[in-house]
């Protein structure tokens, strides 16, 4: 692990900092709108900064937010990881992965009595990947069936986040206008890729592009 982190609010950012943030995306993803990009960071709470150790400099970062929602008449939180980047150069290093644990067993030592879940959203398979990976029990999965209990909180999120383009039925959420996507050439499906069955998954769910779909894991 070669990668400094740190955990710094949103509403303390430079103006470098932010700007540093979407010379990332747009490099990085098509379509990225300034003026939503800034809209969205305004919406998160925390995000992890991921640094250069010599230079300082950012080359990779992950927003978060804290969502509160009822799911069949008890309240349930979630964390929700937004825009999450690292800059092709520093791919293969786990310092975003060992920091955003970190932040999480921070939270759950704070609310040892909240039914705490983490709430994304993959449109890559590279997000996805992330969960079977560090996770037993994740949702969807190709294994096995969403269990009702999950599939309820999954529906009470994303209906909170995206109330007019959620699809329950399906699962996934429609991309609005001004949705980014990967470019072409970082993090294609290969047909090599397509042989891992959480890929092969994914891919069936969001084939209908632009979509995205829900996700949630169980912390606590």
């Amino acid at each position: 692990m070669r990668l400094q982190c740190n955990i710094a609010s949103v509403s303390e950012l430079k103006i470098g900092d932010r700007q540093k943030m979407l010379s990332l995306m747009q490099w990085h993803y098509d379509n990225v709108c300034p003026q939503a990009s800034e809209a969205d960071l305004n919406q998160k709470r925390r995000m992890i900064q991921l640094l250069e150790p010599q230079s300082g400099e950012l080359c990779g970062f992950s927003t978060q937010t804290l969502i509160d929602v009822q799911v069949d008449g008890r309240p349930v939180q979630a964390l929700f990881s937004g825009d999450t980047i690292i800059d092709r150069s520093q791919w293969g290093d786990n310092a975003l992965a060992y920091a955003w644990g970190e932040f999480v067993l921070g939270m759950m030592d704070r609310s040892p009595d909240c039914e705490l879940w983490w709430f994304l959203i993959s449109a890559g398979y590279k997000t996805y990947r992330f969960l079977p990976v560090f996770f037993r029990e994740f949702y969807p999965r190709h294994d096995q069936p969403t269990p009702a209990h999950a599939q309820a909180v999954i529906n009470a999120l994303a209906g909170h986040l995206y109330p007019q383009h959620y699809d329950a039925n399906s699962g996934v959420t429609q991309a609005q206008s001004h949705q980014y996507r990967l470019r072409e050439g970082v993090a294609d499906i290969t047909a090599q890729r397509l042989r891992d069955p959480h890929i092969a998954f994914l891919l069936r769910r969001i084939q209908d592009m632009p979509e995205v779909m829900n996700c949630a894991v169980w912390l606590g």
